[in-house]
């Protein structure tokens, strides 16, 4: 009786998961390993589909400029990831030892970034960083934010901007979880705050900052707004800045969706792989 209970709550979850993530990740599968040919002018008599094995995966791999735009996200998350980490943190506890005066009005402030879509936020990043609008250039009118060299950072601060509130919000959920006796406990042997945080609360949110951690790592590898919506306004963005705006401009722009599809899949690999051995790196130290 219970497995059948257990499977009548379990169906939608399953049924949704099967239609919105394994039926598009097996289509996409199938099409990475198929090549188009077009006959006629402009393609326009007809097409013909043929089984082309790994060719559009050994076309990917050996574009420089496709796999320049992963070593970049990777720089990116190598930055990302410890800075998410570090600044929810130093957030969460900074709020939790109730040095704000008003700690609610402060989680709500930090929270409120995350709930603007992130195409809003980056145009309003985008009129902060141009020169024309921005409020900045009176003050340094030789910065150029969406310069070639600077373009990486101000994006970098979009997406610290928009989900540092939301992270810390698992911390502080995972910090109010902490029974009060340990505190109580602590002040007793004479513990300050900082040997408290560091001592106490610091290695039992473990579980909520490996969570972040891999949140970080899966977001920050599949960047996608940020970029695009800059590229208008900045030289320093271009068609295959990152995976997934490559994968977009060879499926929509250079109709070829058999590329964008083994690009696609090869970046699913690359996240899976550093999620799953992050994962499994923290779970050896752990133990």
């Amino acid at each position: 009786m219970k497995p059948r209970i257990a499977a009548v709550f379990l169906a939608p979850f399953l049924v949704l998961f099967a239609v919105f993530f394994v039926a598009p990740l097996l289509y996409a599968l199938g099409e990475s390993l198929t090549r188009i040919e077009r006959s006629g002018l402009l393609g326009l008599h007809g097409r013909t589909t043929h089984f082309a094995w790994l060719s559009n995966y050994t076309t990917a791999l050996s574009d420089s400029a496709f796999v320049g735009s992963i070593g970049r996200i990777f720089l990116f998350a190598i930055i990302m990831v410890p800075l998410m980490v570090v600044a929810s943190t130093i957030l969460a506890l900074l709020l939790e030892a109730g040095i704000s005066r008003w700690p609610r009005f402060f989680r709500t402030s930090y929270f409120l970034p995350y709930g603007i879509p992130g195409v809003i936020a980056s145009i309003m990043w985008g009129f902060l960083y141009s020169p024309g609008t921005s409020p900045f250039t009176a003050f340094f009118p030789d910065l150029d934010l969406l310069g070639p060299s600077s373009v990486f950072w101000a994006i970098m601060n979009i997406v610290v901007w928009q989900w540092t509130g939301y992270n810390m919000l698992i911390v502080v959920a995972q910090l109010q979880s902490i029974p009060q006796g340990l505190y109580e406990a602590a002040r007793m042997d004479g513990a300050t705050r900082w040997t408290i945080a560091w001592n106490i609360q610091i290695p039992m949110i473990r579980p909520a900052l490996v969570l972040i951690a891999v949140f970080s790592i899966i977001g920050t590898l599949q960047l996608f707004n940020e970029p695009l919506v800059l590229t208008p306004l900045s030289s320093g963005i271009s068609s295959t800045y990152t995976p997934t705006i490559t994968a977009y401009n060879e499926a929509f722009n250079g109709n070829n969706l058999a590329l964008a599809a083994a690009e696609s899949i090869i970046l699913a690999l690359v996240i899976s792989v550093l999620s799953f051995g992050f994962l499994r790196l923290v779970g050896r130290r752990g133990r």
